[in-house]
């Protein structure tokens, strides 16, 4: 615009050329008259970052740690997303996006990760069930095959797609 405005076209043809509006085209030859060049690259930011008070990074960090059923929510676990609507919707904060939330909960040592425990009995024993499961199987059922040395049970394996890859794998074998 500041090119064709310098050829000295006038204001409705530059607007017709930049296909915006003539008051756009004013502005902005307004602005590089009273600041230059630096009017064509503006440095806009967000604003700054929202702080929140001791109480209410307390408030968000018990909530972050309860379980959702002590809330009513159907849900099995927070999401972040989930964790910014209910504190917005409870009043605890005014507004809260969810990678402002990511980083108030790990600043404050709060993780959703799940932990991976062993199902039953200390680890490396088998439960009961299973072994008896794998006890009244003959040694030939294609459902039962033997690692280093263990007895691994594949009745047990819930997704089919992932059925389907390790029968796969026990027929080539």
């Amino acid at each position: 615009m500041m090119l064709l405005s310098a050829q000295g076209m006038p204001v409705a043809k530059i607007a017709q050329v930049a296909f915006t509006s003539e008051d756009r085209v004013r502005d902005v030859i307004h602005n590089f008259n009273a600041d230059g060049f630096d009017s064509l690259c503006p440095k806009y930011k967000g604003g700054r970052k929202l702080t929140f008070t001791l109480p209410q990074r307390v408030e968000i960090k018990k909530i972050a740690k309860s379980k959702l059923a002590e809330h009513g929510l159907p849900f099995s676990r927070w999401s972040l997303t989930k964790l910014a609507d209910f504190l917005v919707a409870e009043g605890v904060v005014e507004d809260i996006s969810h990678e402002g939330l990511r980083e108030l909960l790990r600043a404050e040592s709060v993780s959703f990760q799940a932990i991976s425990l062993p199902r039953s009995g200390l680890r490396g024993e088998e439960s009961p069930r299973r072994a008896s499961v794998r006890d009244r199987r003959p040694a030939g059922d294609p459902r039962v095959r033997r690692t280093k040395g263990a007895i691994r049970s594949q009745a047990g394996l819930r997704n089919p797609r992932f059925r389907r890859v390790v029968a796969q794998r026990v027929r080539n074998r």
